[in-house]
């Protein structure tokens, strides 16, 4: 969960890094640090809070190193503070590493090296033991130490380290944390992610489990475990680096919720002929295959999760197949009942979520098709999986996903209908409706956009607001989900979202006068139960603002204030209905002086455990 950044070339390493890093920051802002060769030796910077924190210590500094490697940190093991912050050294810090994973045998091994080897540790961090280790194993090749030392560790992790003994060379490793290789001219990178190096280069290796890297400023060697050299394809970036910047919007999340139409339109057009039939790139499912399905698992974590439920009532309900919607942290830990019959959809906007990783590869091993849903292209969800769908979300920078949400509902809505429609369950003429209403979601949501300022209003009334319980049925049980966790992550409120019908065996004891109660009632047939759920609350002293379909108006007798979105399918509810919770959580965060695109505690890409 953290971002790494290494760069060997000819220009300023130092202003290299520190440059990528704040693309990166997006995933751990905590602590960051840089390491480099300068004038005969290894010196190491570093920094609790932000990269502008360390920028400050090293203002002064008149850098000409042209090789080193960076670090920004979202803190595992020891508090964040300047001296947990990454890089690392060994003893005489002539070796210094960077580390974005987790160690799980860190205790044996700095036993071993206190025990063994009189090492003396600074830290808390199960990282220094790595720069400790290959210092231990380093004889006169770093090459060589780092895969002894690599031997020797358990768990996930992406490497990169320097040596003052080679101050030519970069060596990276990578097992269960992303990691590539950015090609230049007369340079080389190493990253967590794309963004980081996009500025420089535009041709890149996707590094692949268990490969290690050796980077000079001319070259670039791949090797496997068993120490033999691979080659692999230049995978090239076609994103608008613009794309990863603010644009004009105050913050990146406000950007990203402006940007669902086009992403919406994007995923859907891409994807839809001129006729509305479905052709997915990627995916290779014949009619025989689906035909030998007879369950699917949607497997996710966060946003991605609630994207799963919501996609579990469109699968069910366009391709007549039962769905399970399980938490990836969970799922491979129950013995889950996964065969060759099974179809395993893995939903995450980076592709690098760890957990979903295990439980993709759980499911693999026990014979099951496996179909991701990703935004990241060559990540390693995408690159372990049967068949991959792309969203076309473009790059999602602020913590709380929204953009990548939307996108992620429309592949379920898509690849609901083409099981159904290929399988022959699903009757053309309701194929085509909700094609249809689909095509019109990119336009009615510009519409829903319109009304930001009625959001802010009702955000300036209940910012100060502690406790809020967000309730729905059906689709929008699972909107609730999504719209409770956007409000909690980045305003640090206590929001708990409930399916409505569960109100009273419970839940509703925690109703008092002037709760706040979200209540969204987009769902025709269950429109007239939702009312009576928000009668029970409003009876408790609730404060409600609904939710609903515009001509819905039987809503304004019930709630205090209504927020209406464009009359559509009840089907296809949630790509509007996310649109308010998402804005209404951004404003009120804001009224709260809330770090809106880098909450607290919160990393981007969650790639630990």
């Amino acid at each position: 969960m953290c971002g790494i950044v290494g760069y060997v070339g000819d220009d300023n390493a130092c202003e290299i890094i520190i440059e990528g890093l704040k693309r990166l920051e997006y995933r751990g802002y905590d602590s960051s640090g840089v390491a480099l060769f300068e004038e005969g030796r290894i010196k190491i910077y570093k920094s609790k809070g932000r990269i502008a924190n360390l920028e400050a210590k090293i203002a002064n500094e008149n850098f000409n190193s042209t090789i080193g490697i960076g670090h920004t940190r979202w803190a595992t093991h020891g508090a964040p503070s300047d001296v947990n912050a990454h890089p690392h050294g060994n003893m005489d810090e002539s070796i210094a590493v960077v580390h974005n994973g987790i160690i799980e045998n860190y205790v044996e091994l700095k036993d071993s090296l206190v025990k063994d080897h009189g090492i003396i540790f600074q830290s808390e961090t199960d990282t220094e033991v790595i720069a400790h280790l290959i210092s231990v194993c380093y004889k006169d090749n770093l090459l060589d130490a780092v895969y002894k030392a690599v031997e020797q560790m358990r768990g996930a992790y992406a490497i990169g380290v320097i040596s003052s003994n080679e101050p030519d060379r970069i060596i990276a490793v990578r097992k269960d944390a992303p990691l590539i290789v950015g090609l230049g001219e007369g340079c080389n990178f190493i990253a967590s992610d794309i963004p980081a190096i996009l500025k420089h280069v535009r041709k890149i290796y996707l590094i692949e489990n268990n490969e290690t890297v050796v980077l000079t400023k001319n070259d670039v060697k791949i090797y496997n475990s068993e120490r033999k050299e691979v080659k692999h394809e230049v995978f090239n970036v076609t994103w608008d680096a613009d794309a990863a910047e603010k644009d004009g919007y105050e913050h990146f999340m406000l950007k990203e919720i402006h940007e669902q139409p086009k992403g919406i339109f994007d995923t859907l057009n891409r994807r839809l002929s001129s006729d509305g039939t479905i052709s997915l790139d990627g995916i290779s499912l014949t009619k025989e295959d689906l035909q030998n399905i007879n369950k699917v698992y949607i497997v996710a974590c966060g946003t991605a999760y609630h994207a799963g439920l919501v996609g579990k009532y469109a699968i069910e309900k366009l391709a007549k197949v039962p769905v399970e919607v399980d938490i990836a942290s969970e799922f491979r830990y129950r013995d889950p009942f996964v065969d060759d019959k099974t179809l395993f959809i893995a939903i995450s906007q980076s592709g690098e979520t760890l957990d979903t990783l295990a439980a993709l590869r759980e499911a693999k091993r026990k014979g099951a098709r496996i179909l991701s849903v990703v935004n990241v292209l060559g990540s390693s969800v995408a690159r372990e999986s049967d068949d991959v769908f792309y969203t076309w979300a473009g790059p999602e920078i602020a913590v709380a996903s929204t953009k990548a949400y939307t996108t992620q509902l429309v592949c379920m809505y898509l690849i609901g209908l083409y099981m159904g429609i290929t399988t022959g369950k699903l009757e053309q003429a309701y194929y085509d409706q909700i094609i249809k209403e689909l095509k019109a979601i990119p336009e009615k949501l510009k519409t829903v956009l319109k009304h930001e300022d009625k959001i802010k209003e009702l955000a300036q009334q209940h910012y100060k607001m502690e406790q809020v319980f967000f309730i729905g049925r059906g689709p929008d049980a699972g909107v609730c989900y999504e719209g409770s966790l956007k409000l909690k992550e980045i305003s640090y409120i206590n929001s708990f979202a409930i399916a409505a019908g569960e109100l009273k065996h419970g839940t509703i004891a925690l109703i008092e006068q002037d709760t706040l109660v979200v209540a969204l009632a987009t769902q025709d047939r269950l429109f007239e139960k939702m009312l009576s759920n928000i009668q029970e609350v409003k009876a408790r002293g609730a404060y409600v603002i609904g939710l609903a379909k515009c001509g819905n108006t039987e809503m304004e007798k019930q709630a205090n204030k209504v927020i209406y979105i464009p009359d559509c399918m009840d089907e296809v509810t949630p790509l509007l209905s996310v649109v308010p919770l998402q804005m209404f959580a951004y404003y009120v965060a804001k009224l709260r002086g809330c770090d809106i695109d880098k909450p607290k505690n919160l990393a981007k890409s969650v790639t630990v455990e």
